[in-house]
């Protein structure tokens, strides 16, 4: 794959340069997966040609949250209330179908007090981006345990956790979202992948991300760590992502060792085979791998699930290009004949 950096110099397809993908400097912990992980929506954005002004950024309450602020400040943003991100995102995509949404949320913003609008917005199958930023922990307000932290972590202040936790992967699966993913903020070239991938996907594209709070939770022991994430991580396949307009060549790989999935737009993710023979398109599959890595101590990275196909939830309703708010009356408001013509049908009956 050709990136546009290096085939227009230092400007993209949209004549755009990578500071014009930039946010506000950070104010997170320094070694903080989270800038991690705005830095590679940063490059994925930029190296699609994506234009900024077209992207809208949505988030809740917490320290992934803030994450916006720090990439795309030239794409308009919404801060929501805590658990509340998800409506706010399908009201203002809603209203205009021509914007891609992309959402930040944390463990705790989408596991715990929004798991009940998480769980509707991946029903819906919402197109746009969701990504969680997954710590283990509440790192905003002292380092309590978030609902995806692991049964018996030992964390300092806060005792040993007895729960067992959730796993937003296996949520988003049993929910039917479309796009389904896990990625560690650790391992920035798979990760940049993932990203285009999902920004291409025409449905929700849930990407989980393990990003360790280097304050509050890098035990060498716990699942959120970046040194127990670089040493447990599983790589389902070596992902890469084609643009419509490149080339697809897989002339060096050997019959069954790579699969192609295309996506609505033209774009292709290429997944070369490493020690696993995985379908990302099997639903069923997706489930038992995430099974199989909790039972064997590892962390799955990769695309676990994708149905580029699924019906989204503007296919549901004759929605116009034109944004709603910018509709004239005359195209809101049913005509006289037509209002006499419902009133006659409810007569009738």
């Amino acid at each position: 794959m050709v990136d546009a950096e290096i085939r227009t110099g230092n400007e993209n397809s949209a004549g755009l340069t990578r500071a014009d993908y930039r946010g506000a400097p950070s104010t997170l912990c320094q070694g903080c997966g989270h800038n991690s992980i705005s830095s590679q929506i940063v490059a994925a954005c930029y190296e699609l040609g994506l234009v900024p002004e077209k992207i809208v950024k949505f988030s809740g309450i917490g320290c992934s949250s803030k994450s916006p602020t720090y990439f795309l400040n030239r794409s308009f943003g919404f801060n929501a209330l805590h658990g509340r991100m998800p409506s706010i995102a399908l009201g203002g995509l809603f209203a205009d179908i021509t914007v891609k949404g992309l959402g930040v949320s944390g463990d705790g913003d989408t596991a715990s007090i929004g798991m009940g609008q998480f769980k509707h917005l991946a029903r819906r199958n919402m197109p746009m981006v969701y990504i969680v930023e997954n710590n283990g922990v509440y790192g905003l307000t002292k380092g309590q345990f978030s609902a995806t932290a692991e049964e018996g972590l030992l964390l300092k202040k806060q005792g040993i956790n007895t729960y067992l936790p959730v796993d937003i992967c296996l949520e988003a699966l049993v929910t039917n979202a479309s796009f389904v993913a896990r990625g560690f903020a650790g391992d920035p070239k798979q990760l940049k992948n993932l990203i285009k991938a999902a920004l291409s996907h025409d449905g929700l594209a849930v990407l989980d991300i393990i990003s360790p709070c280097v304050t509050f939770h890098n035990k060498e022991n716990s699942y959120h760590s970046y040194l127990w994430g670089k040493e447990h991580e599983v790589q389902l396949h070596d992902i890469e992502f084609v643009q419509a307009r490149d080339e697809i060549t897989i002339e060096d790989f050997e019959p069954g060792s790579s699969k192609e999935v295309s996506l609505h737009d033209g774009t292709v993710v290429l997944m070369k085979k490493l020690d696993k023979d995985y379908d990302p398109t099997n639903r069923y599959e997706a489930l038992r791998i995430l099974e199989e890595a909790e039972r064997e101590n590892t962390l799955i990275t990769g695309l676990l699930f994708v149905d580029p196909n699924a019906k989204t939830l503007f296919d549901r309703y004759s929605l116009p290009d034109e944004p709603l708010n910018r509709l004239e009356p005359s195209k809101l408001r049913p005509s006289i004949d037509a209002l006499e013509k419902i009133n006659q049908s409810l007569f009738m009956k």
